[in-house]
């Protein structure tokens, strides 16, 4: 399963280390964040489940950049 949330991110380098370090969460398949578009889009793995998965992820991006924003 893929799906596409509203982010907000203040740089692409940020964007970049953010998606470095959500990349190895457990349950992410692929993760890739625009900065241009401030979207983020997430591969899930196959018995993932989408909640817990983007809580982890969430926690993950904020120890990069903690005022960062996620509508999910």
């Amino acid at each position: 399963m893929k799906k596409t949330y509203s982010v907000e991110v203040d740089c692409a380098n940020c964007a970049r280390k953010m998606e470095e370090a959500a990349g190895k969460v457990p349950g992410v398949a692929a993760l890739s964040i625009n900065f241009m578009t401030q979207r983020m889009s997430v591969e899930f793995a196959e018995d993932a489940q989408e909640k817990p998965v983007m809580q982890a992820v969430r926690k993950t991006c904020r120890k990069v950049e903690p005022d960062f924003v996620i509508e999910l």
